[in-house]
């Protein structure tokens, strides 16, 4: 399943106020950083994760990183913040279009 243009605009707009949670820095991503988004994806199904300046990596292939670790949507990267959607399994609280 992908997400459609009309549902990735709604994620946006949903975004739009969150503060990022996350923090990628010089090390990167790693298991148990996949494993926190991946607890608070299932929690909120919304998130900004933040690439810091000193990151080595491109903030595509981290966004590209955790969103296949934690199975999640990259709804848009934008700057140096990442959006990703997961749909929650217990917590399900936003309705797409």
């Amino acid at each position: 399943m992908k997400l459609t243009g009309k549902q990735k605009r709604f994620l946006r707009a949903e975004a739009h106020h969150l503060n990022p949670i996350f923090q990628v820095g010089k090390d990167g991503v790693n298991d148990n950083m996949i494993k926190q988004i991946g607890e608070a994806l299932e929690k909120r199904e919304l998130i900004k994760v933040s690439v810091l300046q000193n990151c080595m990596e491109d903030k595509d292939d981290v966004a590209e990183a955790i969103a296949e670790g934690t199975e999640a949507y990259i709804v848009q990267i934008i700057g140096n913040t990442i959006v990703l959607y997961k749909e929650s399994e217990e917590n399900k609280k936003i309705k797409l279009p």
